[in-house]
C-alpha cells in the first residue's frame, strides 16, 4: 500500500500547557496491538503531556527507515530489526525502551475445514508464509520445526509476496495454508475463505514481538519524553489487562471502522487469552534470549546481542516502580 494514516492527538484546552509532539511510526494498523490504542483514546498521553502524531507505515523496513531518516521519534516494530541495525555498524543504535506484544499474532488459516487439525497435515502443502527475516515469518519456522515440520523441505514454502498482500494472494487461491494477522484470519474465517487451525502465538512463547523504539541519540536528549510515553503505555496495558474484551473493543473501534464491532471483540478476546498483550513494558534478558534463539533457527541472527546493549529496561522500570 502507498498510502499511510496519520492521527494527531493534541487535546489542548484553552488555558493547558502545550503539549510535546511525538512522531510515532508503527509496522501496520492491527488489533494486536491494541493497548496503543487505548493508551491515544483514553488520553493517557495526554496526561503526560504529549501529543502523538500517529502514522502508519505498513512495512518493516519502511517503518525502520522513516525512523532512522528522522521522519519518526519513535517506531512500533519488531524488535530484531534492532539486531539488523546493530549488525551493519551504526553508531547510533536503535534501543528497544517498551515492550507492547509479547507472543506471536499470527494463525495458521487453512483453505479447507479441519474438523481435528494436526501439524502433519501441513506436510506436503503449499504454505503461504510471512516475508523472510521478519518475526512472523521467523517465529512460523520456529513453530513449524517444533511440531516436526522442515519448512524448507517438507513445504512448497512462498515468502516473497509483500506483507500487505498477502491475504489477497491467499484469497485469489494461493496456497493451502496461509499465516494471517487478525482481524483478517477472523474475516476470512466468517467469509468463508478459509478457517483458523492454529495458533502461532500460542507455541512460540514469550518473546519481544513488537516493541516501541527509538534511536540512541534521541533516547539521550529526549529521556523526560521517553519516560512520559512509557508511562502512558504502562496506563494503557493495566487498563487492557483489567477489563474485558467487549469494553476493550469499544474503545479501539474508531481505529478500526470498517470492521464489525463484534469481530474485534472477538479478536480481543483471543489475544488476551493467549497472553499475546505484554502486562508491562519491561523486555526481560530471557524474552531477549528466545528472539535470539528464533532468529538463529531461522538462520537470520546476523550476531548475538547482548540484552543490555539493546534495550533499555530502566525507564520501564522507573515507570513500573511509580505506578505501585
Amino acid at each position: 500500500m502507498s498510502f499511510f494514516i496519520v492521527i494527531i492527538l493534541s487535546g489542548c484546552n484553552e488555558g493547558s500547557t502545550t503539549l510535546k509532539k511525538v512522531k510515532v511510526a508503527e509496522v501496520t494498523r492491527s488489533i494486536f496491538y491494541a493497548p496503543q490504542y487505548v493508551a491515544l483514546e483514553k488520553g493517557f498521553f495526554e496526561e503526560e503531556g504529549l501529543a502523538i502524531e500517529l502514522t502508519t507505515t505498513w512495512g518493516g523496513d519502511k517503518t525502520m527507515t522513516t525512523l532512522l531518516s528522522n521522519g519518526a521519534d519513535i517506531a512500533l516494530i519488531g524488535s530484531e530489526t534492532t539486531i539488523y541495525v546493530y549488525s551493519q555498524g551504526t553508531t547510533d543504535p536503535v534501543i528497544n525502551f517498551a515492550q507492547l506484544t509479547q507472543t506471536d499474532g499470527t494463525f495458521l488459516v487453512s483453505r479447507e475445514n479441519v474438523e481435528e487439525f494436526n501439524w502433519e497435515q501441513v506436510k506436503q502443502s503449499t504454505f503461504l508464509g510471512q516475508r523472510k527475516g521478519g518475526m512472523p515469518q521467523m517465529v512460523g519456522e520456529y513453530v513449524l520445526k517444533q511440531n516436526g515440520i522442515d519448512p524448507h523441505k517438507d513445504l512448497d514454502l512462498i515468502q516473497n509476496i509483500d506483507f500487505a498482500n498477502i491475504a489477497n494472494a491467499f484469497a485469489s487461491g494461493t496456497g493451502d495454508y496461509v499465516q494471517l494477522f487478525e482481524p483478517t484470519a477472523s474475516i476470512f474465517e466468517a467469509e468463508g475463505k478459509g478457517h483458523i487451525v492454529a495458533s502461532f502465538g500460542e507455541h512460540s512463547g514469550s518473546v519481544p514481538y513488537t516493541t516501541f523504539m527509538a534511536k540512541e541519540s534521541f533516547m539521550g536528549e529526549q529521556e523526560d519524553t521517553i519516560e512520559k510515553f512509557t508511562a502512558a503505555l504502562f496506563k494503557a496495558q493495566v487498563w487492557v489487562e483489567e477489563h474485558s474484551a467487549k469494553q476493550i473493543a469499544d474503545v479501539i473501534h474508531p481505529y478500526f471502522e470498517d470492521t464489525d464491532l463484534s469481530l474485534i471483540e472477538t479478536v480481543v478476546e483471543r489475544y488476551k487469552s493467549q497472553g499475546s498483550y505484554a502486562t508491562t513494558p519491561l523486555l526481560d534478558e530471557n524474552e531477549w534470549d528466545n528472539l535470539q534463539n528464533i532468529m538463529d533457527e531461522a538462520g537470520e541472527l546476523p550476531q548475538t546481542v547482548d540484552h543490555e546493549t539493546l534495550v533499555n529496561t530502566s525507564i520501564a522500570n522507573t515507570v513500573m516502580n511509580k505506578g505501585n
